[in-house]
């Protein structure tokens, strides 16, 4: 299966000497193109710490990570920026929306940073499936929460990217707004061939995902093919996670 990201025995420690800590422990796993990919684990399992390698927001202390076939160590900080704002997008929990922009202006930000044409079909087909047709001219503090994370996929989906990287980001928002942006990415994948990896600590939100899978103590432990929220749910269970 072809894949979007490639860790190979990645390892980051943080610290050095007897303060050493491993947040990750010789991960391979390989992310395939065009699934949803959720990532869960206790606190403290090593899950930022994965999808910040992942991304290349962080550099492995050993091992290597490949974007679509590109090896990430190696590169400088600039071009580590370059191949994040190109192929990379993200959604946090905080939406990082600019106050004085417009949602239209806040979507296509990447594309002005980069000094890259925007494709106004492709930016008008995300503007449609993220339901903000009617929006385009208001700016964040005149949007709910919901719509504001719209705006933030929006703008992950904008440059057509490899892999879209979500933190939690659900994590502020009330359950039924929270569905519609479960609902929303899980359309990406299966409307747009889209690939999303997302690191989550709620068994709902991951049971709308393809695969799940389990970190512990910076290792992987498991994974879970077509979950349901009640299986994921037990699984945390045993690994300790709410117990």
């Amino acid at each position: 299966m072809d894949e979007a990201v490639r860790l190979d025995a990645v390892s980051k420690v943080y610290g050095k000497g007897s303060g050493a800590v491993a947040a990750l422990r010789e991960v391979t796993i390989g992310l395939p193109r065009g699934r949803f990919t959720a990532v869960m684990g206790p606190s403290g399992s090593g899950k930022s710490t994965f999808l910040h390698c992942a991304a290349g927001l962080d550099a492995p202390t050993s091992g290597t990570v490949r974007l679509g076939g590109t090896r990430l160590d190696g590169m400088n900080e600039t071009r580590l920026t370059e191949l994040r704002r190109e192929r990379v997008g993200f959604v946090f929990q905080a939406f990082n929306l600019v106050p004085s922009l417009t949602v239209e202006q806040n979507i296509t930000l990447p594309m002005r940073l980069s000094r890259t044409r925007v494709d106004k079909k492709w930016l008008n087909g995300v503007i449609d499936r993220v339901g903000l047709r009617e929006r385009t001219r208001h700016r964040p503090a005149e949007l709910s929460g919901g719509q504001q994370q719209r705006v933030a996929i929006a703008r992950a989906l904008v440059t057509r990217p490899d892999v879209v990287f979500g933190d939690e980001p659900t994590g502020a928002l009330d359950t039924m707004t929270a569905r519609d942006v479960l609902t929303l990415l899980r359309e990406t994948v299966d409307g747009l061939g889209q690939t999303v990896v997302m690191v989550t600590h709620d068994p709902v939100a991951a049971s709308y995902a393809d695969t799940v899978l389990f970190l512990a103590d910076g290792r992987i432990v498991d994974s879970l093919d077509a979950p349901s929220s009640d299986r994921v749910a037990a699984r945390m269970t045993r690994l300790g996670a709410w117990t």
